[in-house]
């Protein structure tokens, strides 16, 4: 999947069509990838309290100037990074196997879906605590929305009637990471019963709807 992606249209398959969003030349989408590559790699060595604006630019060969310009601000980088990391778990839930993918009921995908983003969210906790500098930006980055869309195509598709767009926000905020983080390592509760409370929610919503 692509990286740069705006919140998706429906297509007539009931799938979200994704369509790049940035509009950026050819050599701003290149140096763009360098700059991912470069914040990647040093995130890995060096983790997230210790990744700056600076080192990136000094490990991808540019200026700092040019970082800001492309990112906006640290908070920025680490949204994009984060979307970066997202491109697996999005090709996973959009055209992968079942139980995530496609080819399994739409209701048997929401029920796997909240444990699929516990994984995936735990593996880059660092990465996605680092982007809540600013609350309103968490809404607003593609991979959110994506994530939000999706889950509320899901809910129709299996037969809710409420306000699917709520319903999604509800659940998507169950399983938020940094709640997760909060509940496994402060409140000692065990993954699985937070990935129960998931089901639990998707099954109390299809069955009121």
């Amino acid at each position: 999947m692509t990286r740069n992606i705006r919140p998706p249209e429906w297509g007539g398959n009931g799938l979200p069509v994704l369509a790049p969003a940035s509009g950026l030349r050819a050599d701003a989408v290149r140096n763009k990838g360098l700059l991912i590559d470069a914040a990647s790699a040093l995130l890995d060595s060096r983790g997230a309290e210790r990744l700056t604006m600076e080192a990136v630019a000094v490990a991808a060969g540019v200026g700092k100037g040019t970082v800001f310009r492309r990112f906006g601000s640290r908070a920025g980088l680490f949204a994009a990074l984060l979307d970066h990391r997202e491109s697996r778990l999005q090709a996973a839930f959009l055209s992968g196997p079942p139980p995530l993918g496609p080819d399994a009921p739409p209701r048997e995908r929401l029920l796997a879906f909240g444990p699929a983003l516990i994984a995936h969210d735990r593996s880059f906790y660092d990465v996605v605590r680092a982007t809540r500098d600013d609350p309103e930006r968490a809404y607003a980055i593609p991979a959110t929305r994506l994530r939000e869309t999706h889950v509320a195509m899901l809910l129709r598709a299996a037969g809710s009637t409420g306000d699917t767009l709520l319903q999604a926000h509800t659940l998507l905020a169950s399983v938020d990471a940094v709640l997760v983080h909060h509940l496994l390592t402060e409140r000692g509760v065990a993954r699985e019963r937070i990935e129960a409370g998931w089901r639990d929610l998707v099954e109390r919503l299809l069955d009121t709807g």
